[in-house]
């Protein structure tokens, strides 16, 4: 399918005149034809990779709430940061995040670069978000392309080519309609219709504004656009985690785990490396942080990450305070635990610890 200057225009007119009567208010936008705030759509558009409207609204109005500009957060301290990212999940974003805003308070004097080239610069922003962020926030010419942007293109020209193999066709597509005229509420419309006409399932066809010129729609194919490629099954891994009591005053062992690396810079409960299904159980044993009765818990933690499925067996043992100080990390109490920024796989080791182990 081809579309002319005209037809171009045509759509990106009816689309900018839907999304003026249509739009969804969401905290970190501006209405439309207002100016945005360029912190705000960053700090969005960095929570909203892998994560949903409905769970970054909370943890965006906390994070403003804390840190109003983007040199308040630069001058936070990282681990308060991480402690507010709790639950989002993907904390390489928050790290990023915080070096981003530390090289923006610092080498930019507190003001975002307004172009994707001068964007692509700082730390954690890539193709996607310095596209999204130079369009919406500065009104720049340029054509984000989102998950829902992804399944609005594919069912107006009928791409069938499988994600993730049609995303340059569908980013070629969505530039080519892409309009000089307000580039950043269009970018927005099309997400804002992908989130609630053009839906995964029951797409509502007969109130889109762009029904009549869907080939999507014309063919009966619609509902099953964007095809995606099937995925290979997701490995499980295995890892012991090691729950560490001191005797004297029943305070537990966590510390931060390498800057590098997943959930690089958040505080665990000590652990092996985490293993291909058939590792030797005495391998994992041998990386206890130290030699000590090892007690395992009944059942498992499980949890599942991008990549794979992970299932830890829980250790206790209880140290007597002169061997238990010379271990790195931090002695916690129970209640001090949410004092640390504990990833998700975390938290269910404590909680699998604290049903299973008296402490």
């Amino acid at each position: 399918m081809h579309f002319t200057q005209q037809d171009r225009q045509r759509l990106a007119a009816s689309m900018l005149e839907w999304y003026d009567r249509h739009h969804r208010t969401l905290p970190w936008r501006s209405e439309p034809g207002e100016t945005p705030d360029p912190y705000h759509v960053w700090l969005s558009e960095i929570m909203l990779q892998q994560t949903t409207v409905q769970t970054v609204g909370p943890y965006f109005a906390a994070f403003l709430k804390r840190w109003p500009a983007v040199t308040d957060l630069a001058n936070a301290e990282l681990d308060d940061v991480l402690h507010a990212w709790q639950g989002l999940g993907y904390y390489a974003r928050a790290r990023n995040l915080h070096k981003c805003a530390k090289v923006v308070a610092t080498d930019y004097d507190g003001v975002f670069p307004d172009t994707e080239e001068g964007l692509l610069k700082l730390p954690g922003i890539g193709p996607y978000t310095a596209c999204a962020v130079a369009a919406i926030a500065f009104n720049r010419h340029a054509s984000p392309v989102d998950g829902n942007i992804e399944r609005v293109i594919s069912r107006l020209f009928a791409l069938e080519t499988p994600l993730p193999d049609v995303k340059p066709e569908i980013k070629e597509k969505s530039a080519a309609l892409t309009p000089s005229n307000r580039p950043g509420d269009y970018a927005q419309a099309l997400m804002d219709l992908g989130a609630t006409v053009c839906t995964p399932r029951n797409p509502a066809c007969g109130i889109c504004p762009w029904q009549a010129d869907c080939e999507g729609r014309k063919s009966g194919i619609a509902p099953d656009l964007p095809k995606k490629r099937k995925k290979e099954p997701k490995p499980t891994r295995v890892g012991y985690a090691f729950w560490i009591r001191r005797e004297d005053d029943g305070r537990i062992l966590v510390r931060r785990r390498p800057e590098k690396g997943l959930l690089g810079g958040l505080y665990e409960v000590p652990g092996s490396d985490w293993r291909a299904i058939e590792a030797p159980d005495d391998v994992m044993l041998s990386e206890a942080p130290v030699s000590a009765e090892w007690s395992e818990l009944d059942g498992t933690v499980g949890h599942t990450f991008t990549h794979f499925h992970l299932t830890v067996s829980v250790l206790a043992a209880t140290l007597p305070a002169h061997e238990a100080d010379q271990l790195d990390g931090s002695w916690t109490t129970i209640d001090g635990l949410s004092d640390f920024a504990l990833p998700t796989v975390m938290k269910k080791i404590v909680r699998h610890a604290l049903k299973y182990r008296s402490v």
